[in-house]
């Protein structure tokens, strides 16, 4: 920490290495692994499906972030999400596909809000409490964080290096269990023969299995918005993406095999709160009580992270005249993009007020991400080949190209096929809002300037 700071100062409101890997995994592991791991179960035929997926999850998270290293070495810029649609299709798509992104971001850092508030809720309320409640608690989480990043980038960044080593040693703690075999679950556990079943069911399994797996991996695609705010982001965009994939597979997979040896296979499919559980196992009430609260301190700085890189989205459209000139507007002090701040994190308590479970969002919000995905990730065949001039200069370039990006792309198309196939709604929902999105560029865009 005290390295980041002496960096930071160096630089003024530049993101060092340091920061930049500690906003990756940030980005990344925000409730998912403390609640997936029981979707992915649900789902899972067997403990080798599960594994399976929670693996070539972690697998096609290292193609994407090799993909994303490239094209933000390419194209390091403010908002890059936005402008490398923009730059690589079309002004329209490069709407249509970031305001899907932005709604599902929203969503998806309300949905987890609110799972934090389920964690918090028992402990500041003895008897049974509303869902009102919880969304307060997770509306007032928002507010919080949302106060933090207007307090400026560098107190938002280090806020965040200090919440992310909060929630490490949370994992490290859930890790810890494996080595303490008296507290494993020794019942016998009823398996499936995958003989008996046909290779369509088993597949459907996986890509259920593997969609929760997705979701608890996304985000690290998010760096690439911080282009012109990283020093050198050449060299450290690849290196900060890199770095924090790899410590995020290595987390994942020893949490889920901590889960599958505590707390048994055919239980974690029907068990709540089961990090919780694990530490309960380990200290008693009172480590239930601990990790309750750091479980809350896990999404506060999921939260924090996504208030610091969406409104930076905005920005960039704005830029290119596609959203109201007013979200350019920026605190040049503290280097805060006030409007585009505020928005976001009013829709997101918006949105808090109207989405349902996180389960129940979980769907709706992969199958935007997979739209997002695999378009984004296809961009790097287009930058290839416009930034020619760029090769031999020192910018990343990816090894086993084009093998990788396209194992990155067809996953994601598999996922949103699988989710389309469970359940045609999200599907359906999903391409509506990006036509909708498309078409209001063209309906609008005789009052842009």
């Amino acid at each position: 920490m005290f390295f980041c700071y002496l960096h930071c100062m160096a630089v003024k409101n530049k993101l060092g290495l340091f920061s930049l890997t500690m906003i990756v995994i940030g980005l990344v592991i925000g409730m998912g692994i403390f609640r997936t791991s029981k979707d992915a179960a649900q789902a899972a035929l067997t403990p080798a499906l599960f594994f399976a997926a929670w693996i070539v999850g972690g697998l096609v998270a290292f193609c994407g972030a090799l993909t994303y290293a490239e094209i933000g070495s390419r194209y390091p810029v403010t908002g890059g999400y936005y402008k490398i649609f923009s730059y690589a299709y079309h002004p329209s798509i490069a709407f249509a596909i970031n305001c899907i992104i932005l709604i599902s971001n929203a969503a998806s850092l309300s949905g987890v809000a609110l799972i934090g508030s389920e964690y918090i809720t028992p402990l500041v309320f003895k008897s049974g409490t509303t869902d009102f409640v919880k969304a307060i608690i997770a509306m007032s989480s928002i507010i919080l964080f949302y106060g933090v990043n207007l307090m400026g980038l560098r107190m938002s960044s280090r806020t965040q290096n200090i919440l992310m080593m909060i929630k490490i040693s949370m994992l490290v703690v859930l890790i810890a269990s494996i080595f303490f075999p008296q507290l494993y679950n020794t019942a016998s556990q009823p398996s499936v023969d995958l003989k008996t079943i046909s290779f369509g069911t088993i597949l459907l399994s996986f890509g259920i299995a593997l969609k929760a797996t997705s979701f608890t991996y996304g985000g690290y695609q998010q760096t690439i918005n911080f282009g012109e705010e990283i020093k050198n982001p050449q060299r450290n965009i690849p290196r900060g993406i890199f770095i924090g994939i790899v410590v995020i597979v290595s987390l994942y997979l020893a949490v889920s095999y901590a889960y599958y040896k505590v707390i048994g296979f055919n239980e974690l499919k029907e068990t709540s709160g089961i990090a919780a559980l694990i530490a309960e196992k380990m200290f008693g009430s009172t480590g239930k009580y601990i990790s309750s609260i750091l479980l809350f301190i896990a999404v506060l700085a999921y939260v924090n992270v996504l208030l610091l890189s969406n409104p930076r989205v905005m920005y960039a459209m704005s830029e290119d005249g596609i959203l109201p000139k007013a979200f350019r507007k920026k605190d040049e002090k503290r280097d805060v993009l006030t409007i585009s701040l505020t928005v976001f994190a009013a829709i997101c308590v918006i949105v808090l007020f109207f989405a349902k479970k996180f389960n129940e969002i979980l769907s709706f919000t992969i199958f935007l991400d997979s739209i997002g995905m695999a378009t984004s990730a296809a961009t790097l065949f287009i930058l290839r080949k416009r930034t020619k001039h760029l090769n031999g200069t020192g910018i990343y370039t990816m090894k086993l190209y084009p093998l990788l990006p396209v194992i990155f792309i067809l996953a994601y198309l598999f996922v949103g096929t699988v989710i389309a196939i469970e359940d045609y709604k999200y599907a359906v929902i999903g391409i509506s809002v990006f036509t909708g999105f498309l078409l209001l560029y063209f309906l609008t865009k005789k009052f842009r300037k």
